[in-house]
């Protein structure tokens, strides 16, 4: 049986997890750690753990493989110093890289097959039976029935970025399965993120950490208000949403128009109030996992709102997409032509354009095996490449108007206007199909109703209280985000007596899981967690 993280049962099996954590020997930490992460899984089903253990041990043979080949090479140069020209080590430092590159595309093939098989099967086959049926041809493949294991998307990218570190010699394969398949399947992580690097993550995992009352309370400070945003913000107003966007096509172009809005606001409170609970968990253990969020509502361009949304993600394909694209040898000898014939704008530029495009195009392929995620992939980064081809153009046009761009009358400007033209973005693969989405927008455009009543504004809106309370939270998660420009938030807040302090927490306790019990009985799921 599945095991929602925003239930009673789950918060019980998280203290029972502190306490034992810090009751057994130190040494032993982190097996405790790697038994709640294995028992987390089981709890998923047997089906989803035989695939994590397939890439848990896979990227350990191939990783410890790759360290055998480059120990014995170093050895044998070492050796053979004296008897080897310089062309004679280039050569033999060619054949150990060859070597280490084929077990590295091996494992790789294995484990991104294994996703795309489980991911991607099915979204082929309509590929392929739609070209049949426009062909006029007869016979339809069949769906296949697959469950896609959970968590796969992020143990699989975290475990190959691990994997391509090995192979560029910047990271040390580690000899210890269990402490691998730790990394890879450390539950916290498993199925939201953020998908870290192994030289940040594992040493704190497999370090002992003492309990102090500062981790545990800035921890359950955290971890509280991660329940608060996913409970009392994201399912308070979901229900809202998923109802226009089923049926909005029979409201207003304000009503739909506010449903894109409260949409952005759940995604957000859902995501990162899963991060929260998830990272103050950690907190109390000792454990600093990496930060996904940046205040990305207060982005002033397309391009600076993805370097603070899921941030590990963005980081992930920048690090092992992007720059392997960018700095190919038929990308930079298309560069160096470009150059030459058109100029260096478009020879310095196009190049890194191609990157993105790609990047894009799997970032919208990642988050779902649609046309409408791709789409949706692929506007992103077209207002990105945009942005940077019109950079010189818009620099030129500031100077030209005389505008101040310190101002805060500008930074707000850019904040709104990259605030709205994301949520457009966002809500192209969520109402349905792509044509829903393009549809929901063509609503807002056209359709000038002015609702008269609460209910005509708010249809569906059964608990209107929950609805107040909900963007009564959301008002105070944008002042907390302001607040944060300077500092954390938690630096404000552990400056107020204790006493104010516990009396607050339990309020937004009460109130989070007061609204999550009756939107979706303390059981409905995270958002992400289906990519």
């Amino acid at each position: 049986m599945a095991l929602s993280l925003t239930s009673l049962r789950f918060f019980a099996l998280a203290a029972a997890l502190v306490v034992i954590y810090f009751a057994v020997p130190r040494k032993i930490r982190w097996w405790v750690l790697l038994a709640a992460s294995l028992g987390f899984y089981a709890l998923t089903g047997l089906f989803n753990s035989i695939y994590i253990l397939i890439t848990a041990a896979s990227t350990f043979g191939a990783a410890l493989g790759m360290g055998v080949i480059s120990e014995k090479g170093s050895r044998y140069l070492e050796e053979h110093k004296g008897e080897l020209d310089r062309e004679g080590k280039k050569k033999y430092k060619a054949g150990i890289k060859n070597r280490k590159k084929i077990l590295m595309i091996c494992c790789l093939i294995l484990n991104f097959g294994l996703l795309c098989f489980f991911k991607y099967s099915n979204f082929l086959i309509e590929q392929i039976n739609s070209l049949i049926s426009a062909f006029h041809g007869e016979g339809q493949l069949d769906m296949l029935n697959l469950i896609v294991p959970l968590g796969i998307s992020f143990y699989t990218f975290q475990s190959m970025g691990y994997l391509i570190q090995v192979y560029w010699d910047k990271t040390k394969p580690q000899k210890n399965f269990a402490k691998l398949l730790l990394f890879v399947s450390f539950f916290p992580q498993i199925t939201q993120g953020p998908i870290s690097e192994y030289d940040q993550l594992a040493p704190q995992l497999y370090e002992p950490h003492d309990f102090t009352y500062k981790n545990f309370s800035w921890g359950l400070q955290r971890f509280i208000w991660g329940l608060t945003k996913k409970l009392a913000i994201a399912d308070g107003l979901s229900f809202y949403v998923k109802n226009i966007f089923a049926h909005y096509n029979t409201y207003s172009g304000i009503t739909a128009l506010l449903g894109a809005f409260f949409y952005s606001v759940v995604i957000y409170a859902d995501f990162s109030g899963y991060m929260d609970m998830m990272c103050g968990l950690c907190e109390i253990l000792g454990i600093r996992l990496t930060e996904n969020f940046e205040r990305p509502y207060f982005s002033k361009s397309v391009a600076e709102y993805w370097r603070r949304w899921h941030i590990s993600l963005g980081a992930w394909f920048k690090t092992y997409i992007y720059y392997t694209v960018a700095v190919s040898k038929w990308n930079q000898k298309l560069g160096s032509k470009l150059r030459e014939k058109v100029g260096r704008t478009v020879g310095k530029t196009l190049p890194g354009s191609i990157a993105l495009v790609i990047v894009w195009f799997t970032t919208g392929l990642w988050h779902g095996a649609s046309w409408a995620y791709i789409v949706w992939g692929l506007v992103n980064g077209l207002f990105i490449i945009a942005g940077i081809w019109l950079d010189p153009v818009y620099a030129k046009w500031k100077k030209a108007w005389h505008i101040n761009e310190n101002t805060f009358i500008w930074r707000a400007f850019q904040v709104i206007r990259t605030f709205i033209l994301i949520t457009f973005i966002k809500v192209l693969p969520e109402v349905g199909t792509l044509s829903d989405g393009f549809g929901l927008w063509a609503r807002i455009f056209t359709e000038h109703t002015i609702p008269r009543t609460f209910q005509e504004l708010f249809p569906f809106v059964e608990k209107k209280n929950h609805l107040i309370v909900a963007l009564a939270l959301t008002l105070i998660l944008f002042i907390i985000s302001l607040l944060q420009r300077k500092k954390p938030f938690r630096e404000y807040f552990n400056k107020i007596p204790m006493v104010f302090r516990i009396i607050i927490l339990a309020v937004l306790f009460v109130v989070a899981l007061e609204i999550g019990w009756k939107e979706t009985g303390l059981s409905g799921g995270f958002l992400y967690a289906q990519f």
